[in-house]
């Protein structure tokens, strides 16, 4: 009698593994989603398209993008050499309104045009000094506080705080400072800000700063990591149009004398 040859386990395996790893190949493709295409998806299908450019041409265009929008909304931490602000601002084009933030103060911003109207509680317009040369600005005595609290006072142009506190309303202005990359550009991860797809870009892998550009309509800033951990921002609303008018005369007053500077 003639014998066959054993078969090995490993060819009557065969079949089963080749099975198993289909399965294998099936289930992590399908773990994949991280929001980057896997498996020869394209990842760029859905999207307008910017994350197949250089990071340099994806940097600048989003800034075309930002310039070009008529309003945003501009919120997070800022952190420079008078102090760490926490903004929440919405700014256009011919004016702005929000709050700020610094370590001792909390006031709200708002201007249309020209006119710039600051509104704070009474804390805010109290303050130690007696205005004397090299020392701050004094603020008011606390009945004169208690009349201002939460009022709108009408910010001077002549006033040394108003080029300050107009800062913080222009878009343009604040945009063009808040957003600058220190370094050569590179590409990062794709990911997501307040669930839109985003590409990041990276100066100097990140230490010259981060942004997030939405891979989803126009290309435009979605975050921002200054760079030395000057604070982080986010942005949003871009191209939303919002109300602004100067307040009523029942919600204004005269302070009748220099404002108080912000300080941290």
């Amino acid at each position: 009698m003639t014998l066959l040859p054993p078969v090995s386990r490993a060819r009557r395996a065969g079949p089963v593994s080749r099975a198993r790893r289909a399965a294998l190949c099936v289930a992590l493709c399908a773990g994949l989603t991280t929001g980057l295409a896997s498996c020869g998806e394209d990842p760029d299908k859905g999207t307008n398209g910017i994350g197949k450019l250089s990071a340099t041409e994806i940097e600048s265009r989003a800034r075309e993008a930002a310039d070009a929008a008529t309003a945003v909304r501009l919120s997070g931490t800022l952190v420079s050499k008078g102090g760490t602000y926490r903004l929440n601002m919405r700014l256009k084009q011919d004016g702005g309104t929000g709050s700020v933030t610094s370590k001792e103060d909390t006031f709200e911003l708002l201007r249309v045009g020209d006119d710039l109207f600051i509104k704070a509680d009474a804390a805010f317009w109290t303050h130690q000094g007696d205005g004397k040369p090299g020392e701050p600005p004094s603020r008011t005595d606390a009945e004169a506080a208690g009349k201002l609290d939460n009022k709108y006072v009408k910010v001077p142009q002549g006033d040394p705080a108003y080029k300050q506190f107009r800062g913080f309303t222009e878009m343009d202005v604040l945009l063009d400072g808040l957003l600058g990359m220190q370094g050569d550009l590179s590409k990062g991860d794709r990911t997501k800000v307040g669930g839109i797809r985003a590409i990041k870009v990276k100066a100097e892998d990140g230490d010259g700063g981060v942004l997030d550009v939405s891979l989803e309509g126009e290309p435009y800033p979605l975050q921002f990591a200054r760079a030395g951990g000057a604070g982080v921002l986010t942005l949003g609303e871009w191209g939303l149009d919002f109300a602004l008018a100067a307040p009523s005369k029942a919600e204004t007053v005269d302070y009748g004398r220099q404002l108080p500077t912000s300080s941290d």
